[in-house]
């Protein structure tokens, strides 16, 4: 008697997630050992669902203390679960900070890290002298100085485009070369709050909360615009030497040619503050 193996084969399945998470209480995205990491929490969450390690794969890595609006990942499985299922069997068994907004399946060539063309982050300023526990986690609470967001645009504007941009690197990266194309780059205010926005190809290790921090100094008029733009295009790095602490920075969301998600899932679902000042 022949037993055709056939039947035996398992269908892989490939599914998109979109996650948001609090990073206040999470070693990063980035699966550490010995650390609580915001990979680590799902990718133990799925492979208790289906009974075998399961590996996810982010859009991008965020450090310690930051937070995602809408980060991306994928993983595979073997089973008859629904893809569109998947967002409420996870969330029903991770811990409070993580919430995946939606789940979808995707083509076995989709990948949440190179299918991606942007990344979109964001960076929260706090600046009444007043403090306020309902912004504290996710706000730099600046107040030492005034800061004009119309000089901070100035400054971004000549950040448009490809650069090397390795004054803005942290050691310990493992990317080879420093050049970055900025898609778009704005700072506004709503009351008390004080936005940056920088949407790139790619972003280099603590690339954001480094231009942020010498931005301040800029809108506090301790640096002008053009001695910014100086100090990066010359790839002074020895010059760049306070980063802005990780809790005001979010990844706000990713972008893809194809992308099986609503834009209301994904697209601005980190709320801005409206306080007066």
């Amino acid at each position: 008697m022949i037993v055709s193996c056939q039947s035996q084969v398992r269908s892989s399945n490939r599914v998109a997630l979109v996650i948001q998470y609090l990073g206040t209480n999470f070693h990063g995205w980035q699966r550490q050992p010995d650390q609580v990491s915001v990979q680590g929490c799902i990718e133990g969450v799925i492979s208790d669902v289906v009974g075998y390690p399961v590996n996810i794969y982010g859009a991008g890595r965020t450090d310690s203390g930051v937070h995602a609006a809408a980060q991306v990942a994928h993983f595979e499985y073997e089973g008859k679960i629904p893809a569109y299922k998947w967002a409420t069997i996870i969330n029903a068994r991770l811990p409070e900070g993580i919430l995946i907004r939606a789940s979808a399946q995707v083509t076995a060539d989709w990948h949440a890290r190179f299918s991606a063309v942007w990344r979109r982050y964001r960076y929260t300023i706090y600046t009444d002298k007043r403090p306020n526990v309902f912004v504290n986690q996710t706000c730099w609470h600046y107040y030492q100085s005034a800061l004009q967001e119309s000089l901070i645009q100035v400054a971004l504007i000549p950040l448009l485009g490809e650069h090397d941009l390795s004054a803005f690197k942290r050691t310990g990266s493992d990317r080879t070369d420093s050049l970055v194309e900025i898609q778009a780059a704005e700072c506004y205010r709503q009351g008390a709050f004080l936005y940056l926005e920088i949407q790139a190809n790619g972003f280099l290790y603590g690339m954001v909360r480094l231009l942020v921090g010498m931005l301040v100094e800029v809108g506090g008029g301790k640096r002008s615009p053009e001695n910014f733009t100086e100090i990066w295009q010359n790839q002074r790095r020895e010059e760049v030497k306070y980063s802005a602490p990780a809790k005001g920075l979010c990844l706000l969301r990713v972008g893809y040619p194809e992308f099986p998600f609503a834009k209301h899932l994904w697209f601005d679902t980190q709320p801005n503050f409206h306080l007066a000042q």
